[in-house]
């Protein structure tokens, strides 16, 4: 889709009303937009300036502080302009009137203002998913992750070994070329499978984590099974502090699965409070008990209840990873009682809660691993690396194959890895990806 030569606009803040409304204005006809508002005393280039913004009766309609940034050291690369005004609505929608009376001056679409960005090369496409998963973070762990993809760290990581890659094709190629002269050394063939020897290694080490990734920005997924009444429902309100699930002495009452959204330091966890496993007759128990039994399977770790009163139970509940036991209704527990086998809980009095978060961040640590932020954040990404290893690996144990032919398949490997980063051929992704922003940015 070709870039629009219209000027747009949009309100780049938080809903109205609000303390301060920033209205933003990029384009060609941005600088002029801003005369029509202000005057012609246009403060100098990224100074704020107190103005008063007059319509074409020169009645006030507010006072507002203007910056602008010419092009091309703007956000979007083109001229633009931000007003602070005051963020009532009828302050904003004067001033769109006024915008909107300017010929080739529109409201901007969501994602416009980042999309221009991205076509006038200010950034890369891995940045700009960045931006839009900080605009959507919620916890400290998916905000660093972001940081790291929109602040081109991650680009930078790709970028590097995109140029690896070509260097070892320039010096297959000259081997090629001059495979007849004296000017190509013999070593020259080893250095370069050496390299990509190591490329191969540095690729797989970074897949590797990509589950990691996917669980900071996703979320970790907590299931809590057990029998009926043993405090499941009652510790789901405990750890989200507000009454998500409704909790009776009536065994059966959870009969869906509920989830609530924890920040558990500074990851997200997904917490499914699930129907009481048991033989039921009830038609709708039993679909709930096989919704519980699917959302376990499924999930990133399993936590297993059951009171103080209870033996040990034995749950039909496949998962591949170890779960957690924990012993609930600590406060009815008697001082001869001999508790050694799980973590013991009160959803009544908060014991041992804290102590519970603390296993779950160990388990949510054990997967991520130690690297929290250069790590491939989205399934595309993985996609692509996963294309880049497989041709990385064809050319290495293609030996005795002609050279031009593994030189191809370092050639396919570049270029999964520029589809990465949006330098080449991502054009049909770009909607998609667009999409996910809001108006205003």
């Amino acid at each position: 889709m070709p870039q629009s030569s219209d000027t747009i606009y949009a309100l780049s803040s938080g809903s109205l009303p609000a303390g301060v409304a920033v209205i933003r204005i990029s384009g060609p006809n941005a600088i002029e937009a801003l005369r029509s508002l202000i005057g012609d005393h246009v403060p100098a280039p990224r100074h704020a300036a107190l103005k008063t913004i007059r319509d074409r009766n020169s009645d006030v309609i507010d006072q507002a502080l203007v910056l602008q940034f010419p092009a091309p050291n703007s956000f979007t690369g083109e001229d633009c302009v931000e007003l602070q005004v005051h963020g009532s609505r009828a302050v904003v929608s004067a001033i769109f009137n006024l915008l909107d009376q300017r010929q080739g001056v529109r409201p901007a679409e969501a994602g416009e203002f980042s999309r221009r960005a991205f076509d006038n090369g200010k950034m890369d496409l891995v940045e700009v998913e960045g931006l839009a998963d900080l605009l959507q973070a919620e916890t400290e762990m998916q905000r660093r992750l972001a940081v790291e993809q929109s602040s081109g760290h991650l680009s930078g990581l790709y970028d590097g070994w995109a140029s690896q890659l070509t260097r070892c094709r320039a010096l297959i190629e000259a081997e090629l070329d001059f495979a007849d002269e004296e000017d190509v050394p013999d070593s020259v063939a080893a250095q370069v499978w050496a390299k990509v020897g190591e490329l191969e290694k540095d690729l797989a080490s970074h897949l590797a984590h990509g589950s990691g990734s996917e669980i900071i920005r996703d979320g970790f997924k907590v299931a809590l099974v057990g029998a009926p009444n043993v405090g499941k429902s009652s510790l789901m309100n405990a750890l989200s502090g507000r009454d998500v699930a409704i909790v009776t002495d009536v065994a059966g009452t959870t009969r869906d699965v509920l989830s609530v959204d924890l920040d558990i330091n500074g990851y997200l966890v997904t917490l499914f409070d699930t129907a009481g496993l048991r033989d039921a007759t009830d038609v709708v128990e039993r679909e709930g008990i096989r919704r519980a039994q699917m959302t376990a399977q499924s999930a990133d770790l399993v936590v297993h209840l059951r009171d103080i009163d209870s033996s040990p139970q034995q749950l039909d509940i496949q998962n591949n990873f170890e779960a957690i036991s924990l012993i609930t209704k600590a406060d009815l527990l008697s001082q001869s009682a001999n508790i050694e086998d799980g973590i013991l809980i009160s959803a009544k009095t908060g014991y041992g809660l804290e102590l519970l978060k603390a296993a779950i961040c160990d388990r949510i640590k054990q997967r991520v691993g130690a690297a929290t932020t250069l790590m491939p954040a989205r399934s595309r990404h993985k996609k692509r690396l996963e294309e880049t290893l497989e041709y990385v690996r064809e050319a290495l144990k293609s030996e005795g194959m002609e050279l031009a032919i593994r030189s191809e398949y370092l050639r396919l490997a570049a270029t999964s890895l520029g589809r990465i980063t949006g330098r080449v051929d991502v054009e049909d992704l770009l909607g998609v990806i667009f999409s996910e922003f809001c108006i205003g940015k």
